[in-house]
């Protein structure tokens, strides 16, 4: 995702070797590589903060549905605890449709 804006690898710093003038390390080579390590650092802090930002808005959205979830879940037992109706099952469906089936089939034998 990042990998293509990132030009260094750890392993690239390490092995850097740089050309030897008589008076030591060519300046302008070490300043270009010191340019690129730079811009890399810039790369890494710039996607941590991005990250960061985007974990500070998931973490608040994690917060609000949890929220919401808690108020769902009250809702749900104040409207259970107002709720003078008893809770209809599959179970009690089939009683009421054995019974029924009973009464018409009953009444459909006595008339024949």
């Amino acid at each position: 995702m990042y990998q293509n804006k990132i030009a260094l690898m750890p392993q690239d710093i390490l092995e850097k070797e740089f050309k030897i003038d008589t008076r030591g390390y060519r300046l302008k080579e070490v300043d270009q590589f010191l340019d690129i390590i730079i811009n890399d650092y810039e790369q890494f802090l710039n996607i941590i903060n991005n990250l960061e930002k985007e974990k500070a808005d998931l973490l608040g959205e994690i917060m609000s549905l949890k929220q919401e979830l808690r108020n769902s879940k009250m809702n749900i037992e104040v409207a259970k605890e107002n709720n003078d109706v008893p809770e209809v099952t599959n179970v009690d469906i089939l009683r009421r449709l054995s019974q029924l089936e009973k009464m018409v089939y009953g009444a459909i034998n006595k008339d024949n």
